[in-house]
C-alpha cells in the first residue's frame, strides 16, 4: 500500500497533505448527505429501499475518484472534487424530495458525470485538443446548435415550451450546454494567441483600438452568437452567459476599459430588441417588474419562490417539513428556493459559499498561470461560467433580475448540466496541475 504524501504542496497552506484535506472533505460531505437522506427515509415508508441508492452511488463516486485523483494528481488543488461532489449530493437530495421520480435517474447522471470529470482531469489531452482543434470544435457545437434550431426537442412536450434538446427515444442532451465551455476554450485559445497583439493595442498604438479587428471581429462575433441564440431559440439565459463570459475574458487579455462600455451598449441593444420581439422576453421582464398583479397566473412561479423564501426564516422549516412543492418546476430552475425553504438562510448562505469557494479556487489556478495566457484565461473563463450561471438563477429566483431559464450548477435536475458542469471542474482540476 503505497505510503501517503505527506509533501507541502503549492495548494495547501499547512503541512497537511492534499490527499488527507480531500478526504476529510468528501467524508464531512457524505455524512451531511447520508443525514438529509436517513430523514427523507423516515419521514416515507422504511420499506423503500431504494431511497438508498443515491447515497450508494455517491460513495462509489467519491471513492473512486478520490483514489483515482490521488494517484494521478497528487498535486491537484483539494477543495474542487469535494465541493462538486458535496453540491452534486445536495442536489441529488433536493431531486429525491422534490422530484423523487427523477432522483434515479439524475444518480445515474452523477455516475456519468464522475467519468467524465476523472477522464479530462487525469489525461492530458483534453486541454490539448481544445487548444489545437478550437475550430474544427467550435464549428461542431455550432453545427449542434443550428440541429438543435432545427430538430430540438423538449423533454415535457408541452406545446409552446422551448426545444432545446436533441433526444432519442427518452435521451435527451443540451447542445447549448457544451457549446459553452467549447466557446470558453476557443476564447482562451484565440486571445491567448493574441495576448501581445491586444496588449499592444490597449496601450495606445492604434489610434483607435476598440475598431482594431482583434478586438471588433471577436466582440460582434459574440454578440452575433449571443442575438442568434436568443433570437431562434428564446434563450435568454445561454445568450447572456456567452456574451458576458465574452467581455470578461476580452477584457482581461486586451485591458481595454471601453470593450466594457461598449458590450454594456450592445446588450442594452439586445434586451431593447428582445423585448420588442419576443413575448417570453417580454413576459420574464413584466413579471419581474410587477408580478404582485398576476399573482395566480403568469407571475405565479415567482410569487411562489419569494413566499418560500420568506417562510424559510433563518434555519429552514426542516427537509420534508416545506411546501416548496407549490412551485412549477422547482427541481430545475428554482432549487434555490427550495433551498431556502427548508434549509433557511442558513442554507442559502451555505449554497453560496461553496460556490463562491469554487469560483475562487478557479481564478486562483487562473492567477498562478500568468505566463501561460491560455492557461490563465480558460480557468477564469470555466470559473466565470459557473459564477456567471450561478447569479443569473439565485438573482432571478429572488427577483433581483429577470428569469433566465438557466439551471443552478451542480444542484439543479439536468443530465447534460450536470455532465458539463462536472467537466468544467474536471478542466479546473487538470489545470491546477499543468
Amino acid at each position: 500500500m503505497a505510503t501517503e504524501r505527506t509533501t507541502l504542496t503549492k495548494f495547501s497552506t499547512k503541512a497537511i497533505p492534499n490527499d488527507t484535506i480531500e478526504r476529510g472533505l468528501l467524508l464531512a460531505a457524505g455524512l451531511f448527505i447520508f443525514v438529509n437522506l436517513l430523514s427523507l427515509w423516515l419521514q416515507r415508508s422504511p420499506q423503500v429501499l431504494s431511497h438508498w441508492f443515491p447515497i450508494v452511488i455517491w460513495s462509489i463516486c467519491a471513492i473512486v475518484g478520490h483514489e483515482l485523483l490521488r494517484r494521478y494528481l497528487p498535486n491537484r488543488d483539494p477543495m474542487i472534487f469535494p465541493l462538486v461532489m458535496l453540491m452534486t449530493g445536495w442536489g441529488v437530495v433536493l431531486i429525491d424530495r422534490l422530484a423523487p421520480a427523477f432522483a434515479d435517474r439524475q444518480t445515474i447522471w452523477l455516475a456519468v458525470a464522475t467519468g467524465a470529470l476523472l477522464i479530462v482531469a487525469v489525461l492530458p489531452y483534453p486541454l490539448r485538443w481544445l487548444r489545437m482543434y478550437r475550430y474544427l470544435l467550435l464549428i461542431a457545437g455550432l453545427t449542434l446548435l443550428i440541429g438543435t434550431i432545427i430538430l430540438g426537442q423538449n423533454p415535457s412536450g408541452l406545446l409552446g415550451a422551448p426545444r432545446l434538446w436533441l433526444g432519442f427515444r427518452s435521451l435527451f442532451f443540451q447542445p447549448s450546454e457544451a457549446l459553452k465551455i467549447i466557446l470558453v476554450a476557443f476564447l482562451a485559445s484565440y486571445l491567448g494567441e493574441e495576448y501581445p497583439s491586444l496588449r499592444r493595442t490597449s496601450t495606445g498604438l492604434y489610434e483607435n483600438p476598440i475598431l482594431s479587428p482583434r478586438i471588433a471581429g471577436p466582440t460582434l462575433m459574440m454578440w452575433g452568437l449571443a442575438m442568434a441564440t436568443l433570437i431562434w431559440q428564446r434563450d435568454l439565459g445561454t445568450a447572456a452567459i456567452f456574451f458576458l463570459i465574452f467581455l470578461t475574458l476580452i477584457y482581461l487579455a486586451s485591458g481595454y476599459t471601453l470593450l466594457l462600455v461598449g458590450g454594456i451598449v450592445l446588450s442594452a441593444i439586445a434586451t431593447l430588441v428582445a423585448y420588442n420581439l419576443f413575448d417570453v422576453v417580454q413576459l420574464r421582464v413584466d413579471v419581474w417588474l410587477n408580478p404582485w398583479p398576476e399573482a395566480d397566473g403568469r407571475a405565479f412561479q415567482i410569487v411562489q419562490s419569494l413566499m418560500a423564501f420568506a417562510s424559510g426564516g433563518i434555519f429552514g422549516q426542516g427537509i420534508g417539513q416545506g411546501s416548496p412543492t407549490f412551485i412549477p418546476v422547482v427541481h430545475s430552475d428554482f432549487v434555490f428556493a427550495a433551498i431556502a425553504e427548508e434549509w433557511g438562510l442558513f442554507g442559502v448562505i451555505t449554497v453560496i459559499a461553496m460556490l463562491a469557494m469554487l469560483v475562487m479556487r478557479g481564478m486562483r489556478i487562473g492567477t498562478r498561470r500568468q505566463e501561460q495566457p491560455f492557461m490563465a484565461l480558460f480557468a477564469v473563463g470555466l470559473s466565470m461560467l459557473i459564477a456567471i450561471q450561478s447569479l443569473l438563477i439565485m438573482a432571478g429566483v429572488l427577483r433581483l433580475l429577470p428569469l433566465t431559464g438557466v439551471t443552478l450548477p451542480y444542484f439543479s435536475y439536468g443530465g447534460s448540466s450536470l455532465l458539463m458542469s462536472f467537466v468544467t471542474a474536471g478542466l479546473l482540476l487538470r489545470l491546477s496541475v499543468e
